[in-house]
């Protein structure tokens, strides 16, 4: 049974650099090595932890490296000069950057065999033994036992491999076993920390431990023959790692802050600072104590604060917290592990902040006993005077913030005092007008004190009082009328030049010298003038109550008073005349006109009067027929109903349907009486059963005259002509578009056609005319350029028509005379067709053309004078015209 040695390698802690923290790595080993023994660990400082680092061995038969950085043998081998020294790479998978170790292997010293079969120091764990049969009997084994922990410092300094204990089993003497070990740690997560000889079961831990990460491993050791078969039951190892004392305590944050209000008593609770130690708080290692050490700055006293060196918290011993005096403490406060040793406790600072918070412990004061200003008189919402204080606590709190009242001196609520929120002030202002002639100066009494009450304890009176001496300004004011509106009663129909009353103004300017003058603002009917000097008025023409510009009996006039001050004044006033009636106006008959019918029955008329006087000057009225001419009162007869109604009546039975003009006498209830003769038109009519006019003549009952009816009539006169002229032009446009028209198609034009041929002439004669005239008329002259309505008599009619015959562009010369006679069937059959011969409208071709004229086709009158024989020769298709012409008689 072989025992593996440990494993001892050194290195240093340096600065974060990429790469290999060693130059040279050592480890010291037994003289034979075993397949897959650990022998160290190499590290590798990766600083970003974003390398992904791959290791090689210059020795890759001998040593291989995993990815955590441990060492192993690839087989078995008795360690010599050759392996004595290797390298180890580390390759940067993306980058291909790389870097290299060198390994120094050694001999451990030779021991005694004594010493490799009991190491003293090595503690030896062995399986529990199994149940057997002997002879046929069950044996009974030993009872399992519990293994205790092995207890592992943290930060042990190796070296490394460090052996921990050696695991057997006593059946090692008949088999050749392999021992393992599982579990977080050794070939879980985190891997490699602890390693067992196969052969020797002895394990090890291959780096320091750190109980801050993990503070307990539970491993499980396995053993097994070379097959590979288990032959014993596995065995739990727990391995506590022993805390050291390797972590400071550490402040939650490193400035701490709270507040305290000043004036607080002994023993008020401040603020509490806190520390955490990565240690066991069980042990002592974890156990901290805090103590000021320092204050800043020391005033009153340097004492002024203390902590609880347990729980961190802070409170006041002293009294004589003044925030007008020191706003703010500063503590140095230190915490410290080993319960605050200072010999083997490790130690840690932070700052606490404490400001001194404030209280209402200073009134506001007033900087002058007493403010002066000023104000001109009837001036409102003016700044009077600036009232200032100081308060020594904290601006812009309630603490600090005035509120000002006025105390005496205002009896009358003239002012008012508004703090301004930025500068803390008293703003003096004038709510009420002041007359200076009433009040010339004002004292007031004044007070300020805080939005909120002292503090208990002071000693200081709770407000400042002050006192505002404001005089008042005279102005110039504005003369006033009195009484205004001024309202006399006065009758109309007063003559001009009469004086009515005397509108004047006084000035309140009672200490200056000043003269009042007086003009005419406003008057609608210009019935008044104003003297300028006493303010007499005078009518300068009739007062009319009837006048439009009277309101319900009552005529306004104003008028302006203007002072000669600096700068000058004026005010207004208005005269009401309330103007009484007199009977001025005689009453007329309402309304003017009517209708009745030539009969008395079935109506009558009803009539009133219409007076612009008022009672007593109008109704009731009395209605009476004047005794010429004769016939009124012969044809007619009113009869008064009430007071202000009567009717009237046709007196005889029968009158001529007409329009009569009715003399009424109307007398009004004045004193004296007024009358008046008024005129009513009345239209007689001839009435239907019910009453109504059933006569053309209606239309001047209703309201129309003679000119209303005339016009009406020429209206009509003038539509009606224009109705016919419109007729006359429809027809003479139909006439228009039936004319002579062209029979056939632009396209079929003959003309045009005939043109196509190389020489249809007779010589040099067919040769004089102009030719142009043979074209097409629609391409000769366009319809966009023809007046509307006016056409020429070869176009085409606009009617429908029977369909022509089309001829091709190039017809055979045989084609000619059956388009003529289908031409002139369709011309026979077409009801649009002009009354005379189509054909006429083919321009002539000149005297000379053996071919004649075309116009004479139709014509039988002509054909005996020409010699047709020569159609002959045009072929089968011109037979026809040749029989027709050239036949003899027939």
């Amino acid at each position: 049974m072989c025992r593996i040695a440990s494993v001892e390698a050194s290195g240093e802690i340096a600065l974060c650099k990429t790469g290999f923290p060693e130059d040279v790595y050592s480890a010291v080993l037994s003289k034979d090595v075993h397949e897959g023994q650990p022998l160290l660990n190499v590290k590798f400082s990766n600083c970003n932890g974003k390398r992904k680092v791959q290791y090689e061995s210059s020795e890759p038969a001998d040593f291989k490296v995993d990815e955590d950085g441990m060492v192993y043998a690839v087989r078995s081998f008795p360690l010599s000069s050759e392996h004595a020294k290797f390298l180890i790479y580390a390759q940067d998978k993306e980058t291909q950057e790389k870097w290299q170790v060198a390994v120094k292997l050694s001999l451990k010293p030779t021991l005694t065999e004594d010493s490799v079969k009991e190491p003293p120091e090595v503690e030896e764990i062995v399986f529990p033994r199994q149940f057997s049969k002997h002879s046929g009997h069950l044996q009974r084994q030993k009872r399992d036992w519990v293994i205790p922990p092995i207890n592992l410092p943290e930060n042990s300094r190796g070296p490394f491999p460090q052996e921990l204990v050696r695991i057997r089993s006593d059946r090692d003497k008949n088999l050749s076993l392999r021992y393992s070990v599982t579990g977080p740690g050794a070939d879980q997560p985190p891997t490699g920390i602890f390693i067992i000889n196969p052969i020797s079961g002895q394990l090890s831990v291959t780096k320091p431990l750190d109980r801050e990460q993990i503070a307990r491993f539970h491993l499980r050791a396995h053993a097994v023959d070379i097959n590979g078969n288990q032959v014993e039951n596995p065995i739990d190892i727990v391995i506590n790692v022993i805390d050291m004392n390797d972590n400071r305590p550490e402040f939650l944050h490193q400035v701490w802050n709270g507040t305290v209000p000043e004036g607080s008593k002994p023993g008020t609770y401040v603020m509490t600072v806190t520390a955490i130690d990565a240690d066991d708080p069980n042990a002592l290692n974890g156990m901290l104590r805090y103590r000021i050490l320092s204050q800043a700055p020391s005033t009153p006293s340097p004492n002024m604060f203390t902590i609880n060196n347990e729980t961190g918290d802070i409170i006041t011993v002293a009294a004589g917290l003044d925030r007008e005096k020191v706003q703010q403490y500063t503590l140095i406060i230190q915490a410290t592990d080993m319960e605050g040793n200072p010999t083997y406790g490790l130690s840690n600072t932070a700052t606490a902040i404490i400001t001194v918070t404030d209280v209402n412990d200073n009134p506001p004061e007033f900087t002058a006993m007493t403010f002066y200003g000023e104000v001109p008189e009837n001036r409102v919402d003016v700044i009077v005077a600036n009232l200032t204080v100081t308060d020594k606590d904290q601006p812009h709190t309630p603490a600090w913030n005035a509120v000002y009242r006025i105390s005496g001196g205002d009896p009358t609520g003239r002012f008012a005092i508004q703090t301004d929120p930025n500068s803390n002030d008293g703003l003096v202002t004038v709510v009420k007008p002041i007359d200076f002639e009433t009040n010339r100066m004002f004292v007031l009494t004044v007070a300020a004190e805080n939005q909120v009450p002292l503090a208990k304890g002071i000693q200081h009176p709770p407000q400042s009082t002050a006192t505002v001496s404001v005089t008042v300004i005279d102005v110039n004011e504005n003369p006033y009328f009195a009484p205004n509106p001024k309202i006399i009663r006065q009758e109309e129909g007063l003559h001009a030049g009469t004086m009515l009353t005397t509108f004047t103004a006084q000035d309140p300017d009672r200490y200056m010298q000043q003269n009042i003058r007086y003009t005419k603002l406003s008057d609608p009917a210009n019935w008044l003038k104003i003297d300028p000097v006493n303010g007499q008025i005078t009518t300068i023409a009739v007062l009319d109550r009837e006048s439009p510009n009277v309101k319900n009996n009552i005529y306004n006039a104003t008028f302006l008073a203007s002072d000669n001050g600096i700068p000058p004044m004026s005010g207004t006033g208005t005269l009401q005349i309330y103007l009484l009636d007199i009977n001025d106006n005689a009453p007329q008959v309402l309304p003017q006109e009517a209708e009745t019918c030539e009969t008395p029955d079935p109506n009558s008329i009803n009539i009133t009067a219409l007076d612009y006087d008022i009672d007593p000057n109008a109704g009731p009225f009395a209605f009476d027929l004047p005794l010429s001419p004769v016939t009124i009162k012969r044809n007619w007869t009113i009869t008064r109903l009430n007071g202000d109604f009567a009717q009237l009546n046709l007196k005889i039975k029968f009158l001529e349907a007409g329009i009569y003009e009715v003399p009424i006498i109307i007398t009004d209830s004045g004193n004296p009486p007024k009358s008046n003769i008024s005129i009513l038109r009345v239209k007689v009519c001839q009435c239907d059963s019910n009453g109504d006019c059933t006569d053309v003549d209606r239309i001047v009952g209703a309201g129309l005259g003679t000119g209303a009816i005339i016009a009406i009539l020429l209206c009509i006169i003038i539509l009606l002509i224009l109705v016919l002229m419109f007729v006359v032009w429809m027809k003479r446009r139909d006439k228009e578009r039936q004319a002579k028209q062209l029979l056939i198609d632009p396209e079929d034009d003959v003309r045009d056609n005939i043109l196509k041929y190389d020489e249809e002439g007779g010589g040099e004669e067919d040769q004089d005319y102009d030719l142009s005239q043979l074209q097409q008329p629609d391409t000769v002259e366009p319809d966009a350029i023809k007046p509307v309505g006016i056409r020429r008599m070869d176009e085409r009619p606009i009617h429908a028509e029977p369909q022509y015959p089309v001829r091709s562009a190039a017809p055979h010369p045989g084609d000619i005379g059956d388009f003529i006679n289908e031409g002139l069937k369709a011309a026979d059959n077409d009801p649009t067709a002009p009354p005379y011969d189509s054909l006429l409208v083919f321009d002539y071709e000149g005297s000379g053309s053996t071919a004649g004229s075309l116009s004479s086709l139709n014509s039988s009158s002509s054909g005996g004078e020409q010699d047709y024989d020569y159609l002959n020769d045009w072929g089968p298709r011109f037979k026809k015209l040749a029989d027709m012409y050239g036949g003899g008689d027939d």
